[in-house]
């Protein structure tokens, strides 16, 4: 089936989010949508798939013009779509969930037997190994996502969407998927893989369509280069690689023993974690997201708190003391999500840059803040950190996402650290960001103040990181160089131990 898009323009309010986009892609193709998150390419498959109603344009199948309504229209024209996070009921079998919203009965009664001859007969013409009767919650990741195709497939989808599919999967799973999306593009499905990641894109399309701020700028070929591809997403020359030299160990150091946290209901979050840091050196904190990396890193901070172990900085131990406490000991930390836990919206630039600074001199006198060196202070470091803004009484919320993330890494590298943690600190950026970002996060390694990185994105842990300390449920499957192969840190990853790791 071939799918058509002609002149989709969708606004929100002033917002232009998708601006007059034409795409075509052929049955038998994998066409990549290619560009950063805000640029506009979940919303166009939102209007797609019926999530959304267009302003302006049209969606075409096999030349026939389409108007859905929701996305129970779009699946019954022979739409699918892959989502990031998965559409599936935990407590349901892999059977359950392919009939939800289109049940079988028979007679009175749900005929599941049919669902699960359907389950089986997709997962072995694709070579799938899916068990009909097994609960969602209790399989992989890999094998979830497994299950949504199946859900498009039994649908009868000709057309199927993937967006951003591997946010969640090991690089093993990762090679898997792109193995199943070459089945079905032989199959001759028409596939749109939304993605931001340039290693995936040249590996399975066969073209690529560039978006950038709600328009489409370009097509590539997938023999293009990382850069090319790069720039085309940005808009001007980006260097990709991170350049640092070999680490210099100094004396300051973080010492985490036996760490352990634990959620109100008593499942453990973090099982007995040890791993030491010194400066001059970034140890990256890697694993599939919900490992229990972010909940180590808020431990680390004080927002989580430990039910045992020891947080020891420079000998002196952190853990037990409060939020502010532990900030004032020297230690900045870049949040998770920024627009929770890192920035106020309604804030200026200004006052955001400084949230952290109401304690004393040189931002509060004898009770009184300080405007003119608070202005002074965020004119400068919209400088150094080449804040893209109108002016430092901008509310922060009018920024662009890179932009935002500058700002929380600005205020946090400017205080005088003696230890650096950033969860996730270059995600839902530009790559121009993640470039200036990451220049920044070496530098800070370079002057000996030791740097903890959270970071799900595998290309960015190697490129950071000296040493990489995976997660698996929880526990420390090993500390390893950056140089271990990425095919090794994948096993890791999935709680397989490497020969030779450090231990934790």
């Amino acid at each position: 089936m071939k799918l058509e898009l002609r002149g989709i323009t969708k606004r929100f309010g002033a917002l232009v989010a998708n601006d007059h986009i034409d795409l075509t892609v052929e049955p038998g193709e994998i066409h990549c949508l290619l560009g950063e998150n805000g640029a506009g390419k979940s919303t166009l498959m939102n209007v797609l798939y019926g999530l959304y109603t267009a302003d302006e344009g049209e969606v075409l199948l096999d030349g026939t013009p389409q108007h859905f309504r929701g996305p129970g229209d779009a699946m019954a024209a022979g739409i699918g779509m892959v989502h990031q996070h998965f559409m599936l009921i935990p407590v349901f079998t892999v059977a359950e969930n392919v009939m939800l919203g289109h049940e079988q009965t028979k007679g009175v009664r749900l005929d599941i037997d049919a669902a699960r001859a359907k389950v089986r007969e997709i997962a072995a013409r694709f070579g799938f190994h899916v068990d009909p009767d097994a609960v969602v919650e209790d399989l992989p990741v890999g094998v979830q996502q497994r299950v949504e195709i199946i859900k498009a497939l039994s649908r009868d989808a000709k057309v199927l969407v993937f967006d951003e599919p591997t946010a969640v999967l090991t690089p093993q799973e990762t090679d898997e998927l792109m193995g199943i999306m070459r089945q079905l593009k032989a199959s001759g499905a028409a596939i749109v893989f939304i993605t931001h990641k340039l290693r995936e894109v040249r590996e399975v399309a066969d073209r690529i369509t560039v978006m950038r701020r709600g328009a489409v700028v370009g097509e590539a070929s997938p023999t293009s280069t990382d850069t090319e591809l790069a720039s085309l997403m940005v808009g001007r020359a980006v260097e990709l690689t991170v350049r640092k030299g070999a680490p210099e160990l100094r004396e300051h150091s973080l010492e985490v023993s036996g760490l352990e946290v634990t959620d109100p209901r008593g499942a453990v979050l973090v099982d007995d974690v040890s791993f030491s840091v010194r400066g001059g050196e970034v140890l990256v904190v890697a694993g599939v997201q919900g490992n229990g990396q972010t909940e180590l890193a808020e431990a680390l901070v004080g927002l989580q708190r430990a039910s045992g172990g020891s947080i020891r900085l420079d000998g002196t131990e952190l853990l037990g003391r409060s939020v502010r406490q532990v900030l004032d000991a020297g230690v900045g930390f870049v949040p998770e999500d920024r627009n929770v836990d890192g920035l106020v919206g309604e804030f200026t630039v200004a006052e955001n840059l400084m949230l952290d600074r109401l304690g004393g001199e040189p931002f509060v006198r004898n009770g009184v803040l300080q405007l003119g060196f608070r202005d002074e202070f965020a004119r400068e470091k919209v400088d150094e950190f080449d804040i893209r803004t109108q002016g430092i009484d901008t509310a922060v919320g009018r920024l662009s996402g890179g932009n935002q993330q500058k700002v929380v890494v600005a205020r946090e590298l400017s205080r005088d650290l003696r230890l650096f943690v950033a969860c996730q600190p270059t995600r839902g950026v530009d790559v121009g960001s993640i470039e200036f970002i990451h220049k920044r996060i070496v530098a800070t390694r370079d002057a000996g103040v030791p740097v903890v990185v959270v970071s799900t994105e595998l290309d960015e842990a190697v490129a950071l990181g000296d040493r990489i300390l995976v997660m698996y449920r929880g526990r420390v499957v090993g500390i390893v160089p950056a140089t271990t192969p990425r095919d090794v840190l994948g096993l890791m990853m999935a709680g397989i131990p490497a020969e030779g790791t450090e231990a934790a």
